[in-house]
């Protein structure tokens, strides 16, 4: 459930304290200025999935209300009937990082659910994350479908290549989520499908939650391994499994009331010295949506700054 303006102004009104290729990419129009992007970092992140806010929120206001709920910065979306409209993205993507970066909040990574390089689109988000900055950049998923599975992941890994090639051109780095029931829920497929591509260009965007429940502790912690050194960004989420009617169901929770081992992570992170972007982005449903965002941030802050040392 989407946070609706109403409760989020009410929220900030209430006392929030604020927190310190193949074919030739699109171009931009003539005369653009390439933005330098984000500062340099000494610990990752912590970026709102911009999905979560109402659509009534403003470029112009959306910075501000991030910098309130105290994110470093912002993971844009770039979707069919989000903040970032297909239609209008040529023109709405320069404005939308522009007015948050004039309040304070970077944007570190745009995410969409596009898979195919070919579409105009997704090729004009990346073009534009590379003039403006962004270097981290998410695609969506593949499906296995009808098809054979060595078939499927061979035409994601074409796909994947062509992305890589973009990459290369515009100077940004593709992050592949590790959804369930997509091309990439195991690090070992993902793996045969990206391991003769350039690391620079392509790696992962490792979701906690999903890589818990893959694998289990043991898994987890293999998967991160394995992910590390091509690691780009993160999608942190908690689960936990139940039993309803005789069969095991999938439940996303809380940060920290899950099946993640979080000091464990964040230690494993701070060793590889991980500055990449984490995503937050609560998937469990909340009633109230607001509150569950702030816990979910005030959790990750606190495990930053025990593994970082801030």
């Amino acid at each position: 459930m989407a946070i609706t303006r109403r409760a989020l102004l009410a929220g900030i009104a209430a006392g929030m304290a604020p927190a310190h290729a193949q074919q030739p990419a699109p171009q931009p129009p003539a005369g653009f200025r390439r933005e330098g992007g984000p500062k340099p970092r000494s610990s990752p992140p912590l970026c709102l999935y911009t999905d979560q806010l109402p659509l009534e929120i403003g470029y112009e206001e959306m910075g501000g209300l991030l910098k309130t709920l105290g994110f470093d910065g912002a993971d844009l979306v770039v979707q069919p009937g989000g903040h970032i409209a297909p239609e209008h993205a040529d023109l709405n993507f320069e404005r939308a990082i522009e007015a948050m970066n004039g309040s304070g909040i970077d944007v570190f990574m745009v995410s969409t659910p596009y898979t195919s390089p070919a579409d105009p689109t997704v090729r004009l988000a990346m073009q534009w994350s590379g003039e403006m900055g962004v270097r981290c950049f998410r695609p969506g998923h593949w499906k296995y479908g009808a098809a054979e599975i060595e078939q499927s992941m061979a035409e994601a890994q074409r796909d994947i290549a062509v992305f890589a090639n973009i990459a290369r051109a515009v100077n940004i780095s593709v992050g592949l989520h590790n959804a369930p029931d997509c091309i990439g829920a195991s690090f070992f497929d993902t793996n045969m499908i990206i391991r003769g591509m350039d690391p620079h260009l392509v790696g992962y965007d490792f979701d906690t939650g999903y890589a818990a429940a893959q694998g289990g502790a043991a898994g987890f912690a293999t998967a991160l391994k394995l992910a590390l050194p091509r690691l780009k960004m993160v999608t942190a989420r908690d689960c936990y499994f139940t039993k309803e009617g005789g069969a095991w169901k999938l439940v996303e929770c809380p940060l920290g009331e899950g099946m993640v081992d979080w000091p464990q992570f964040f230690a494993t992170l701070a060793r590889a010295k991980f500055t990449g972007p984490i995503s937050v982005q609560p998937g469990y449903g909340p009633k109230d949506s607001l509150p569950a965002v702030r816990k979910d941030l005030a959790f990750l802050q606190k495990q930053r700054a025990a593994a970082y040392g801030q």
